[in-house]
């Protein structure tokens, strides 16, 4: 769920602070959305969207089938923004939540099947795969699109692509709700989003199957 930040806002908060809400159980999400609505002139998630995806959400959690709803599936749902819609930050935090209990499941079905060391090897492949990209030369670690056309701001991402080195080398705490929460702003001639987004995605899945 990686944004996009107004250019007002300073690039210290490209990575948020840690959500230490309580755990969200999924077989809550088809009950009516207890999410307020947007603040007033702000817009927010589309309530009939939200609801249908959050009733999907249970009905996949509650099914014997595995592969009905995947952890990253949630971690990319999308919704449109419209006026007096559901808040964007308190369905995000939800989101994160049952992504969280996708997760888990997900391990727990992986590591059956192929064993935990097996498993374990094929996160720290992963993880040594996205360090290795993010051990290039700072601006230069990713794509850059043209110079008319905008992407993620460089210095942004390499501030928050040596957080995510740091503790993927030597295990400097971050959260995985900060990893998810990520925003940059836009520059023209910047790196390119979707590298970008998918680099961020892979930490996600590291940080789950070994959480």
């Amino acid at each position: 769920m990686t944004t996009h930040l107004d250019p007002d806002v300073s690039a210290d908060d490209a990575l948020p602070p840690e959500n230490k809400g309580e755990p969200h159980a999924v077989q809550e999400a088809g009950a009516p959305a207890p999410f307020p609505d947007a603040p007033r002139r702000q817009k927010g998630y589309e309530k009939r969207a939200v609801d249908a995806f959050l009733a999907r959400a249970r009905e996949a959690f509650e099914s014997d089938d595995p592969e009905a709803l995947r952890s990253a599936e949630v971690r990319r749902a999308a919704f449109p923004l419209v006026r007096h819609g559901y808040s964007v930050a308190d369905v995000d935090a939800a989101l994160g939540r049952i992504e969280d209990a996708f997760a888990a499941r997900e391990r727990e079905a992986a590591m059956s099947r192929r064993g935990a060391r097996a498993w374990v090897a094929e996160s720290r492949e992963t993880a040594q795969v996205v360090l290795d990209r993010l051990a290039r030369p700072r601006g230069r670690r990713f794509d850059r699109v043209g110079v008319l056309h905008w992407g993620y701001r460089v210095d942004e991402v390499d501030l928050v692509s040596d957080k995510i080195a740091r503790y993927l080398a030597d295990g400097e705490p971050i959260s995985v709700e900060q990893v998810r929460g990520v925003a940059f702003r836009m520059q023209r001639g910047g790196y390119r989003e979707t590298q970008v987004d998918a680099v961020l995605d892979a930490v996600v899945e590291v940080m789950l199957a070994v959480g």
